[in-house]
């Protein structure tokens, strides 16, 4: 056990055996000492005398008592008024408990507990001034040089031994006297202190209490804000030890769970300034999303926050969830019910104590006198005046009779902790009860190993208890001489009512219990309000987080073919799908194709058939009326070959809207250039013939070679055989085959993208599909305009010419078209079109200039389908020189007669 040691210089006495129960003047020396190691001021002890305002209540072994019967003075002043629950009530609780254990039979038998009261003045520098008094018996002091004014040592009384003290109240209070009481090995157990670094036993090891932590009431608190699903709250501590120690737990608890932001912190000074809750009011709004307020506050700091509230029109707007200090009373919230409505509190598990209840109400002043401050509280309760020596009477009060009656002529509601301060006396009777059993066997009354008690053997006794307390609940300690947790939720309840005020909706023992249906908020709304900084995203909304505040988040859209991968993060969906309508995942990109009913198609499709039909009429004229004379003189041979050509090209148009597979992709390949290098090939034999034999005719008599009907054919196939060729060597490298084209149809609406099924033929595969056709069809061309001066009479040079040229024309519009609507979404139906019209105008240009005019004459003009006189080569070239020379003469005529022409004007 510690102890101090003191000495003292002589000193001459003048109150041997008399004055305080210190001896003389030697004990304020060690208590000075001790202020001055503690930090303490003197000149505010001596301010309030030497002997501290206390009740004494004698016993066996004695235990200390600390109880706020009086609120915190103003400055300058230890105590201001009397607080009739927490102060009186607690400790009437006490008295109550000790009465109940020394009447008991079977607890400490023969042993008498007694006490020493103190009021801490809820003020721990106060309470640890007046704690002094437990620890005076504990510190040895050296009296030997010390004499009477007679020459007789002074005569100094044993000063009592308090064993353990029960309190204190309030966290910061407890914290400062268990400083001094762990000096000097003496246990002290709470009944209201729930600060969580009292349960640091390598600081404060002789701390007890029977009230869980606030770690345990800020878990609750967690869970409960969870429970009603709220992510974003603030919170509001008072400045001191339970405050600020109940909204670190908080916080700690509330991070290490996850899912839970804090908006703002904030701190209640001990004395704030004017308008401080009106800032504070302000403070929480410029986050007002964060509805829930936590709040860690006294009694005082929990009103005026609710006035400041009232006072800035923000009635029902903010969703307090208050700490075991607002609880279940009444007086935080008196006349702001309107704006505490819906506040979830949270409160020890406890009972009202009937016994308590029945002592209490028959207190009165004649039977309560060990009370010191019951008139006090009398006064207070009832209004009244007591006349008392040296106190001036108050003419505004009525004088007390003292025949007034608690409960009946005032009102009586039993304080909350009155439970447990019965419960902390009556761990202190077990622990001392089993000590007395294990170390004074058999013995009536103390024994002499427990004279003096041993604070550090009691601790273990203490720690040891189990028993059903006060409300028939277990009371135990843990490792950290914390009782376990066991709290009730209640809501306060003003609309759809019966009966306003505290509601009970759940309990907490280790996990939450909420009865969510009996809930009720502002207006008797049964909904549960949002506390959040962000509400949820719409489905295909990603959360784009805002950085540090991990419960806070805008909400994009995922936009384009993207979808939502998870809360987080959107996703592209792969090439051949499309975001669902509500983005929340990715369907098949529907397949299209040109149909036949199209107008894309229709318009191609009554082109080719009439070229068909006009094509099979040539070709079936041309058969019947084979040895006719227009026929013959036509060329058959190659006139067959190229209306096969006019055929062909007449029939791509059928496989280029047909549904794309492998047979219809050969075909398309094999068709599309073949049809126009038939014809091409056929007429650039016939003019490259005609323009030979001409040619040849300027020279000489003798016909060039390679002009007989098989001859042409010869050379018409071989030009067709380099199509073909080039065709199979394509199918050989490349396999003909179908594809689904997705970027084709690919705009920025997702609602509107198709996959195209085509053939495997790009556009350049295309072209070179049709060079070589077009090859043909230029130098046609060019020998059509070489020819253009033969005799009528002789060839077709003319109608050909005319056919190239508008071929050409047709072609030339085809290619800025095709190719201009390569970034169109109609691209694949566009290009279909306009390259099937265009093969069937080139298509029909040739039947039309060629073949429509000798059928017209064939069937409409037959008497000219006659046999002409059959000319010879040699003919031939003497009618192509005899015009020729026609040509030059008549131009030679031209330039003599101008020469020869008078001038009029002279």
């Amino acid at each position: 056990m510690a102890k101090i040691m003191t000495s003292q210089s002589h000193k001459s006495q003048s109150c041997c055996g008399f004055g305080p129960p210190f001896g003389c003047h030697v004990t304020t020396f060690p208590r000075l000492l001790l202020m001055l190691f503690l930090g303490l001021s003197p000149e505010t002890w001596a301010q309030q005398g030497t002997q501290p305002h206390s009740i004494k209540i004698e016993g066996d072994i004695t235990l200390g008592g600390l109880f706020p019967v009086h609120s915190r003075g103003p400055a300058g002043v230890p105590c201001g008024e009397i607080k009739r629950e927490k102060g009186i009530h607690r400790m009437e609780a006490m008295l109550y408990a000790l009465d109940q254990i020394n009447s008991d039979p079977d607890l400490l038998p023969n042993i008498t507990l007694g006490a020493r009261i103190l009021d801490t003045c809820s003020r721990d520098t106060y309470a640890l001034e007046q704690s002094l008094t437990f620890v005076q018996a504990l510190i040895q002091k050296d009296n030997s040089d010390v004499r009477c004014s007679n020459g007789e040592p002074p005569i100094i009384p044993k000063p009592e031994r308090v064993v353990g003290v029960i309190g204190a109240s309030g966290s910061s209070v407890s914290i400062m006297v268990a400083n001094v009481l762990r000096l000097f090995a003496i246990p002290q157990i709470s009944y209201a202190s729930t600060a969580p670094e009292l349960s640091d036993k390598s600081r404060y090891e002789f701390f007890s209490r029977v009230v869980p932590p606030d770690s345990y009431q800020a878990q609750a608190m967690v869970d409960i804000v969870k429970a009603m699903g709220w992510n974003y709250v603030s919170t509001l501590a008072s400045e001191g030890n339970y405050g600020e120690s109940g909204v670190d737990a908080f916080l700690q608890i509330s991070r290490e769970a996850g899912g839970l932001c804090i908006a703002q912190s904030i701190k209640i000074p001990r004395e704030p300034k004017p308008g401080g809750f009106d800032k504070i009011i302000k403070r929480l709004m410029e986050t007002s999303n964060a509805r829930g307020v936590i709040i860690f506050a006294n009694e005082d700091d929990i009103r005026r926050v609710l006035e400041a509230a009232k006072r800035a029109n923000l009635t029902g707007h903010f969703l307090f969830v208050g700490s075991d200090s607002w609880g279940a009373k009444s007086s935080p919230i008196l006349d702001q019910e309107d704006v505490a409505e819906g506040a979830v509190t949270i409160l020890p598990k406890r009972a009202s104590i009937d016994g308590f209840d029945n002592y209490f109400t028959s207190r009165s002043l004649e039977n309560n006198r060990r009370n010191i401050w019951f008139a006090e509280y009398w006064e207070d309760d009832f209004k009244c005046k007591l006349t008392r020596a040296g106190i001036k009477y108050d003419l505004g009060r009525r004088k007390c009779t003292g025949e007034e009656r608690i409960a009946q002529e005032s009102q009586y509601e039993q304080e909350g902790k009155v439970q447990f301060v019965i419960d902390a006396v009556y761990v202190m009777a077990h622990a001392l009860h089993s000590m007395h059993l294990d170390l004074c066997p058999g013995s009536m009354g103390v024994c002499e190993k427990m004279d003096p008690v041993e604070g550090s053997k009691l601790l273990q006794y203490i720690r040891s208890v189990n028993f059903n307390g006060s409300a028939g609940t277990g009371v135990m300690f843990n490792e950290n001489g914390d009782a376990p947790g066991r709290y009730d939720i209640f809501q306060f309840q003003l609309s759809n009512t019966t009966n306003p005020g505290y509601r009970c909706i759940g309990q907490w023992t280790n996990y939450l219990r909420l009865n969510a249906e009996e809930m009720q908020w502002s207006g008797g709304d049964s909904a549960v309000p949002d506390s959040v900084c962000s509400f949820p995203c719409e489905l295909g909304e990603r959360k784009k987080m805002v950085k540090g505040v991990p419960c806070c988040w805008h909400c994009e859209l995922c936009d384009g073919y993207q979808y939502q991968l998870d809360e987080l993060n959107c996703d592209m969906c792969p090439f051949d799908m499309r975001p669902m309508p509500n983005r929340t995942g990715c369907r098949s990109t529907p397949i299209i194709k040109l149909e036949w009913s199209s107008p894309w198609a229709i318009i191609p499709v009554f082109l080719a058939v009439l070229g068909i039909l006009a094509t099979s009429g040539c070709i079936i004229t041309f058969i019947r009326f084979n040895n006719s004379p227009i026929v013959r003189a036509s060329g058959r041979e190659l006139s067959y070959v190229l209306l096969t050509g006019i055929f062909l090209i007449y029939l791509i148009t059928f496989l280029m809207i047909a549904e794309p597979s492998a047979p219809v992709c050969a075909f398309r390949r094999l068709l599309l250039g073949l049809g126009m290098c038939i014809t091409y090939s056929a007429m650039l034999t016939k003019t490259n013939r005609i323009y030979r034999i001409f040619e040849q005719g300027k020279k000489a008599v003798t016909p060039p070679p390679f002009i007989s009907p098989a001859s042409q054919l010869i050379i018409t196939f071989i030009l067709i055989g380099v199509q073909l060729l080039g065709v199979f060597i394509w199918f050989g490298v490349v396999p003909p085959h179908t594809i689904i084209d997705y970027e084709e149809q690919h705009p920025p609406n997702p609602e509107f993208a198709r996959g195209v099924l085509k053939c495997d033929m790009s556009d350049l595969a295309l072209v070179l599909c049709l060079s070589y056709s077009i090859v043909l069809m230029v130098t046609c061309t060019v020998y059509a305009i070489k020819s253009r001066g033969v005799p009528e009479t002789f060839n077709e040079a003319k109608p050909i010419g005319f056919t190239m040229y508008t071929t050409c024309i047709v072609w030339l519009a085809f290619v800025p078209i095709f190719f201009g609507t390569a970034q169109s979404t109609e691209k694949m139906f566009i290009q279909t079109t306009t390259l099937t019209v265009s093969m069937s105008l080139s298509a029909t240009v040739s039947l039309g200039m060629l073949y429509i005019p000798k059928v017209y004459v064939i069937i409409f003009l037959p008497e000219q389908n006659v046999q002409k006189r059959k000319r010879s080569f040699k003919a031939v070239a003497s009618a192509v020189t005899t015009q020729l020379s026609q040509k030059e003469d008549k131009q030679n005529g031209e330039s003599k007669s101008s020469t020869i022409v008078p001038d009029r004007s002279q």
